[in-house]
This record gives structure tokens, sequence and C-alpha cells, in this order.
């Protein structure tokens, strides 16, 4: 097992992220990659002591204050109301007091200081040997969890031990309600909505446990947070605890002679509703902290522990011959988990609960870059953000209904499924995202036959969306079905016609629709199906427009895409992102690309495309595609693998697995970015896997890059569970439980029993790859 410090000031090492020595400028960007989550609770990796810190952050999935939406020159439809995450009561927070002073690491000596993210236990630990400006001198270690398993739960051991001197202790615990943030942007409405936003309803206290009971200002939603302790220390000590608006504070002090510790175990809990009174949210976190206590600190740990075994079992990733690689792909991994592990019919934030980027909202991300993953190893999480997705349907419709469409339109972004977009070229025109989010439940029907869910929320889903786009789009004179003035996945391109990802992703849309009508015609019937809707449907399907230049002998991304004027990408050399440097004016008449569109695609809907077609549409659009999207790197990255430009596959990989360990957008600090931390899994599984899942049937085409000698992966595709490793030369399927499954090897189909099964990889040709647009080039690390 290879370990090494990397210049980025992490220990690579395959299953932990290790930063030794205090850096305190680093903390906008550790403070975000140590973050710990569920996807109910998020805790942004800050100190405890609560100083230094650059940006506080507690957050609650689903939880957020509304505000009002700027508009210059408004129009009708145009969303009113936007909705901001909110940074909720800290229970992070254990200040410690060495003989009167402060504990803070900018101040005295640091001679020993290091924090470790596990990915194994999924616990943050930190170690740190303080000498005070007096010169007393205290260990300090800590672990801290959020819970997988007691969903509402977090909790934190602190310790404390004096060296070489018998000293006078003092911990305070907080609860900590409206901490300053940072404002980003230059919007007053923002500024207003994240000043102050939590009003006080409720606090109480008593022996060692206190609760917060607040609401926000102008969405209404209450929220609780408690705490409770214990107290471990061999002699006696002083504690007193107090609660009032904002503030709730154990304090504890003690004598504590050099050889022993002071410790203290916290308890913390959360609650949220936009329906429940004030004593029911108490309640409720009353009876998880009693949970919680009863359980212990031991115990839950252990729990922790065996929900990540599991996890690993099923979804693990191993690779040799890049040792930072492996550690940023498990590190990937585990926060694509932590992000949707525990959602319970919520959203996963394109952030996940990691920092306060994007206001907190969900994305056509999740469904497109992070359900596939999670379909395939934790299919419990995706199962329950499209429970979410479909909790929203009345909204959907409604929206549909405001601008004069039938069925469903899912909005571009939102927390609580109102749209939130204020720019509709790349909001409201993106009516893909009701198509993502039909062909993500469609694959997770296929990969679970999860009856229940196609009966409570599947068939709808797949119905409502199948209506908008069947009524969003017309036959022309020549009897082909067109969708007009929308913006598919390239932001650089808006408002255009027939846009070749919508319209593919429609046509499997309304083809998965008609199929589950057909399978289950008794929950078609109470959403008022006809016969003659689904033969609409399938019509439309069947005549979808699919732009091609026969010229050039490439799809265009949208019509008349390849007829636009060049973009002169020369010029632009140090001056990308572009959106911040050019006008959308001129951006939307050329031809410049900024997130992987055509080439998505290609990878989404392949059976759609020869492998000719897939060559030269990838050798046109890569060198025009800037990827000013940290959406691009993984989606070129399969495509490149399966057209045989392998080691750029291997450099897109490293740029999407690295988009936030080495900070590649300069924006680590506001969170993660969890779809191209998604993409690790996809590139490595879709893209030198080769898997597809193509109506169901999975299939495999592997191959390596040059640095690579060895990959496996896990997957979970309904009851079976295999693994599949590979090398140079060959592959070999494993079946772990389950039974006998359906698979193809590069076009060969046999059975997986339980005898492993090895197979040859083909050769390849070897191509030399385009060039990416000046000053585009893929990330290179110093290896």
């Amino acid at each position: 097992m290879t370990v090494h410090e990397h210049a980025y000031g992490f220990e690579v090492h395959p299953w932990r992220l290790r930063w030794s020595g205090l850096d305190t400028d680093a903390l906008k960007k550790t403070e975000t990659l140590f973050a710990l989550s569920n996807g109910h609770i998020g805790l942004r990796g800050t100190f405890e002591e609560g100083e230094p810190v650059d940006h506080p952050g507690t957050y609650l999935n689903g939880f957020y204050e509304g505000r009002g939406l700027p508009y210059a020159e408004s129009g009708y439809g145009y969303p009113e109301s936007g909705q901001t995450v909110v940074n909720v009561t800290d229970g992070k927070i254990i200040r410690l007091l060495v003989e009167d002073e402060p504990m803070d690491l900018r101040y005295g000596r640091t001679e020993e200081h290091e924090r470790t993210l596990d990915f194994r236990t999924g616990t943050l630990r930190r170690s740190t040997l303080w000498t005070s400006p007096t010169g007393h001198t205290v260990r300090i270690k800590s672990e801290r969890l959020v819970s997988f398993t007691k969903r509402t739960i977090a909790a934190i051991h602190y310790e404390v031990e004096p060296i070489g001197e018998d000293m006078k202790l003092v911990l305070q615990s907080d609860l900590l309600a409206n901490e300053p943030v940072p404002t980003p942007g230059n919007d007053p409405r923002l500024a207003a909505a994240l000043d102050a936003p939590l009003v006080p309803d409720l606090a109480a206290c008593r022996n060692f446990w206190s609760i917060l009971v607040h609401h926000t200002k102008n969405s209404n939603l209450h929220m609780a947070a408690g705490m409770d302790h214990e107290i471990d220390f061999p002699d006696k000590f002083d504690a007193f605890i107090r609660a009032d608006g904002d503030l709730a504070r154990l304090t504890a002090a003690a004598n504590v002679p050099q050889g022993t510790k002071l410790s203290l175990t916290k308890y913390i809990g959360y609650g949220w509703s936009a329906r429940r009174s004030v004593p029911a949210l108490r309640a409720q976190v009353d009876a998880a902290l009693a949970m919680a206590m009863e359980t212990g600190w031991a115990a839950l740990k252990a729990e922790q522990v065996a929900y990540l075994d599991d996890f690993w079992r099923d979804a693990d990733i191993e690779l040799d011959g890049d040792a930072e690689l492996q550690q940023a792909v498990r590190f990937s991994l585990f926060h694509v988990l932590q992000a949707g592990a525990r959602g319970q019919s919520r959203a996963i934030p394109a952030k996940g609960l990691t920092g306060p980027g994007y206001d907190g909202h969900t994305f056509w991300d999740t469904e497109s870059f992070i359900l596939p993953m999670l379909t395939y190893t934790a299919p419990a999480a995706a199962g329950e953000e499209l429970r979410w997705r479909h909790a929203t349907m009345d909204k959907a419709k409604a929206r549909a209904a405001e601008l004069g469409q039938r069925g469903a339109m899912f909005p571009w972004r939102s927390i609580n499924g109102d749209e939130c977009s204020g720019y509709w070229p790349a909001g409201t025109a993106g009516v893909h995202v009701s198509a993502d989010i039909a062909n993500a439940t469609a694959r997770y029907l296929r990969a679970t036959h999860d009856e229940k869910f196609e009966t409570e929320c599947g068939v709808e889903l797949l119905v409502e969306t199948a209506r908008l786009f069947a009524g969003l789009g017309h036959h022309d004179v020549n009897g082909r079905f067109r969708i007009d003035g929308v913006t598919g996945p390239d932001e650089y391109t808006a408002i255009v016609n027939n846009n070749v990802f919508t319209n593919l992703a429609a046509r499997q849309n309304l083809r998965d629709a008609a199929e589950v009508v057909h399978r289950r015609p008794d929950i078609a019937g109470l959403l008022g199906v006809t016969n003659a809707e689904v033969a609409h449907w399938e019509s439309c399907a069947d005549a979808m427009t699919i732009p091609y230049d026969e010229a050039l002998g490439v799809h265009q991304q949208c019509e008349s895409f390849t007829l636009l004027g060049a973009w002169d990408f020369e010029a632009s050399v140090g001056k990308y992102p572009l959106l911040l440097n050019y006008p959308y004016y001129d951006l939307y008449r050329k031809q410049v690309v900024k997130q992987a569109d055509l080439v998505f695609a290609m990878y989404s809907f392949g059976e759609e495309f020869s492998a000719e077609q897939k060559l030269k549409n990838f050798d046109y659009y890569y060198p025009i595609t800037v990827r000013d999207s940290s959406l691009s790197a993984c989606c070129e990255a399969v495509t490149a693998a399966e057209v045989g430009y392998l080691d750029l596959a291997y450099d897109l990989l490293s740029e999407s697995v690295f988009t936030d360990l080495h900070d590649l957008h300069n924006n680590v600090s506001s969170g993660l970015h969890i779809a191209a931390l998604a993409g690790a899994w996809t590139d490595c599984v879709a893209g030198f896997g080769g898997m597809r899942d193509f109506g169901g049937n999975i299939t495999f085409a592997p191959r390596l890059p040059t640095r690579l000698t060895y990959l496996s992966f896990r997957m979970v595709v309904r009851d079976s569970k295999i693994v599949v490793a590979i090398d140079k030369e060959h592959a070999t399927y494993r079946l772990l439980s389950g039974p006998p499954i359906e698979l193809a090897h590069h076009g060969e189909e046999f059975t997986l029993h339980e005898q492993p099964v090895s197979m040859t990889i083909p050769g390849i040709e070897h191509r030399t790859p385009p060039n990416a647009p000046p000053g585009c080039e893929p990330y290179q690390r110093s290896v």
C-alpha cells in the first residue's frame, strides 16, 4: 500500500484523506473536502472550536429561505421567487479554554496538527498538539460522524489531555443559530435572506440536554436542533447549562491532572418540517437524542462502519497504476454516497450538503450524472430521490399549465420543486430536465424491477413527462416531429430548434411511457391515458427530428449548428470561463460549446449512433468544447474511451475526479461538485469498463489506458451483484450473489453463473485524438 505526501497537501492513501500541518489559508478548501453528510444533515469540516473559520455551514436537506428574484424587465411566466439554503443551528461547536485562554490555532504554537477523513469509518478525525501563548500545552483529539443509520443524528467525541502539568480546563458545548456567513454575489435580496434568517420559537434545557426551535422569516419552515452529552472524567467537575434565543451552551470545568483526559461526547439531533408544530419537532428531536444516548458513541461508530462495509462491498472501484487517482476515486464515491444516502424523498443538491454554492439547488445533474452511479451501487438512494421528484408532481404540472403545456414541466433549478431560475434561456427553456427525470426513472425500473415504486411513482412520472413532450413538439409539413425553441445541455447555444440531446431524451421518454402503459394499464387508466394517446406518443417518437449535416458527415448539435460562425479560440486563451468575459449574445451565435452536449447524447443514447458516427462526431465537437462546466470532462471521457482515445479518456477522467481535490475551478470553498465526482464512477465503469444499459441489456466493452494496469468495479443489477476485473488482455466477470445474469462482452453474449467468466479483450486501432481548444487542454497532473 503506497502512502506518500503530495504537493496539494494531502497524504496519498487509498482509503483516507489526511491533511497534516496548519494552514489557515487552506480552510476554504478543507472545510468543504472534510464535510460530513448523510443526505439529510450536512456538516462542513470546520473546527470544533468555531474559529478560525472560512465559511461555517450546517445544512438540512430541503430547508431554505425564500427571496424575490430580480429582473431588469419582467415577463409572463417568469418565476417570481427564489430559494436559498440556510445555514441552520450549528451543533459542531465545542470551545476549549486552557487556564482561561481560548484555544485558537491562530495564537500560541501548533506543534502538531492533522485531520483525516476516513472512507471506511465515515468519520472525520483530528489530532492537535497546541501550546497556548502563556506556555500551557494540551493534546486535543476529536472524531465526528453524521450517522448513516440514524438519519437525524450527528455526534462528536472530543478529548483534551494536559501535557507536562496539571491544568484547569473548561469546555463549552454550543448550539448556535444565526451565525454570520459570507454573502455571495451582490444581490441585496440574497443578503437579506441570509441575514439572521432564523426566528426563535423555543429554548429549553436541563442537566446536559438542551434544544432550540426556530422558523424562517419568509418560507415559514420550522427546524429544531438539540444536544445531549456524556462527560467522562475520573474526578469531580462543575457543569451548568443555559438556553435562550439563538444560543444554548453547556459549560463544564475541571482540574485535570497530567496523565488523565477530559472527554466529552456530544450527540446532536435535527428535525425540520413545513407542517409540524413546535411541540412535535421538539418531541422528534428529544426522541432522536434519547436513542443516540442509549446507543452510545462506540455503537454509533460500529454501525457507521458496518453501513460503509456494505456500500464498498457493492460499489468499490479498485485500480493499479495511479495511487493518487485511486484515492480520488474512492473520495468521489464516498461523497456521492454522503449526498444521497439518507435523503428520504428529498433532492440531491448539486453541491450536496457541503456548502452554499448554487444556493443549495438541485439541477438536471442529479438524474443525469449522480443517479446512474447510485442506481447500480445504492439503488435505494436513487429510488428516494426519484420519489422526491414525484412528490413535486403537482408543482411540475402547475408550471406546465402556466406555460400553456400539458403534463409535467420540472424545474431547471429548485429546492422545493418550484422553478427558481431567473434566467429563462438556460432555465425554463432547458426542458430536457423533464426527460432526464423520465430517463432516470426508466433506468431505475430496469435496474431494480421495483414494482412498488413503479406503481406509486414510476408510471405517473413517465406518463406526465411524455405528455409534456408530445404537446411541446409538433409534426411539420414533412411529417417530422420537431421540438423547437429549447436549450440543450450546452448553455452557450440557447433557444434552438431540435437539439439532438433533447430530442433523443424526449424520444426515449415517449417510448418508455408507452411501454409502461402497456405493462401497467391499471395505473395508466387512473391517469386517463387512452390508446389514442399512446399511439400519438409512438408516432412522435418514430418521427423525431435528429439533425444531421450530410456534407460534413456529422450530427448537428441542434438544427443549423454547423452553419454558425467559428469562434476565435486563440483570442480566448486566458479568458475562461467565457461567460465571464464575453456576452451571451456573441456566444449564442458561434460554434463554441460550454459543456458536452452532442457528445453526451452519444453516451446516453448510444444505440442511436453508429461507431463511425461516434468517431466523426467526437472529432468535430471535442475541438470546440471549452469545458467551462465541470460536467463536461466525464462525458467526453466516456465517449473518448469508446472511440479509442483511451489516454485522452484517462486525462479527462483525471480532470473530473480532481475537480475539487485540486480546486480546478477555484470555487471548492462553496461546496463540492457532486456530479463531477459521480463522473469518477461513470468514467471507470462506462468509460474503461464500457458498461451500457440499453433496454435493460447490460453489456461491457472494457479497455484500459496506458497508465492503468488493472481496474475492477462492482455493480448491483436487479438481484445480482457482480464484479468486473480488467487487465490489459482479459476481463473476468464474477457473480458475487444473486441469480445468474445475462451479459455481453464486446458483443459476445453469455450467462454469468457462479463460475467466473474470463474473456479476451480485442485489440484496437491506435488513433491520434483531436486537439482541445487552445487553453482548454485536459488537466495534467505531475505524477
